[in-house]
Parts: structure tokens; C-alpha cells; sequence
């Protein structure tokens, strides 16, 4: 959902959550998250990992943009852009060898 419409008191499906859509719920699902509140505590890193291992494909870093937003969100901070992130996860990123992520997506766009 658009972060500007977020309405944190009516968040009850992955998709009111900030910069969640289809795909993204779906993905959630597949890591056997199937509310918001699953999604406390949560690191956005070790989500994006496990997305990775359960498909067998490296996605987007984008991802890891999208998992910082609504793990921020369910802490209490505000509904932000999932752009808003990619600074963080770059400079993590560099910190977080494991992950190996480079700045580019597979379709070549940098996020």
C-alpha cells in the first residue's frame, strides 16, 4: 500500500502494510508470516536470506528495501517509502558480507 495512505490502527492484512502489494504478501506467506504483528522483532536481512533459500533465487535488492520499510513500520516508525531505505540497506550491505548484495537489480536498474 502507498506509504501516504497508511493508517497504522486499520493495519490487519500484509497488504495495508507500507509498500506491500500482491507479490510482496505472497512472499511473506512463503516465509510463514501471515499478519503484520509476525513481522515484530523481524530482521529484514535474515527475511530477504530466507526468501532467497526458499525460491532458490537471488531477488532484487529492492527486497531488502521493502523488508526494512514494514519491519521500521511494525517497530512504530512511520510508513515511509520503500526508497527511503536504499541508503541504509547500501551502507549495511557493505557490512553484512553473508548477504553479498550488489547495487544493481537482474533487470540492470540501480535501487
Amino acid at each position: 500500500m502507498n506509504p501516504a495512505k497508511i493508517q497504522r490502527r486499520r493495519v490487519r492484512e500484509l497488504i495495508d502494510l507500507p509498500n506491500v502489494g500482491a507479490a510482496t504478501a505472497a512472499d511473506l506467506r512463503l516465509l510463514g508470516i501471515e499478519t503484520p504483528q509476525q513481522l515484530i522483532g523481524r530482521d529484514a536481512w535474515e527475511l530477504y536470506e530466507s526468501l532467497c533459500r526458499k525460491t532458490g533465487v537471488r531477488h532484487d535488492p529492492c527486497v531488502v528495501d521493502v523488508f526494512l520499510s514494514i519491519t521500521d513500520f511494525m517497530q512504530g516508525g512511520e510508513a515511509k517509502p520503500w526508497w527511503h531505505y536504499t541508503a541504509q540497506r547500501k551502507a549495511q550491505a557493505g557490512n553484512n558480507r553473508r548477504i553479498g548484495l550488489s547495487t544493481r537489480s537482474a533487470s540492470g536498474f540501480s535501487c
